[in-house]
């Protein structure tokens, strides 16, 4: 296996989404790093985010009202550099893969130019209330194809 080289974040594409968030005492362990879990769980609040601004679908309805859900059903991470209590980091979604009731996206998460880590992360698009995968709603389809057009163009 080749280990990926980090990415400056200026050579992400100019058009991409980019979620702010803090590093807290409580995403960190005892040393005052970035508990690997918690990098998954500010990922996750980085796609809401993701949905509402750069999509304009709401997560909350889709998943409350519509009763669809995009939960993580592959992840996997390579680390480049400790998360430090305090930091601020900037996490881009980059889509991949739009499948049929999937979709694969890398999460880049860098402080200043320097990439900590980058999540290789697949969604699955499931009922919730029949607990089985459902095709990937049109709207939502729509929205990320033209996430990953743009992303495409900027480069």
């Amino acid at each position: 296996m080749t280990r990926p080289i980090p990415l400056p974040f200026e050579n992400l594409p100019a058009r991409a989404f980019h979620a702010s968030a803090r590093i807290r005492f409580g995403d960190c362990d005892p040393a005052g790093i970035v508990f690997f879990a918690s990098w998954f769980a500010l990922a996750n609040a980085a796609v809401e985010d993701f949905f509402r601004d750069a999509l304009d679908v709401d997560f909350h309805a889709l998943h409350a009202a519509r009763r669809i859900g995009t939960g993580f059903a592959h992840a996997e991470a390579d680390f480049f550099a400790p998360g430090l209590m305090g930091d601020q980091v900037l996490l881009t979604p980059l889509i991949t893969r739009i499948g049929g009731a999937s979709y694969a996206f890398t999460m880049h998460v860098h402080r200043g130019s320097a990439e900590l880590l980058r999540l290789q992360l697949v969604t699955a698009t499931t009922h919730l209330d029949e607990r089985r995968a459902v095709p990937i709603p049109a709207d939502l389809r729509a929205a990320l194809t033209s996430y990953q057009e743009r992303c495409a163009d900027a480069r």
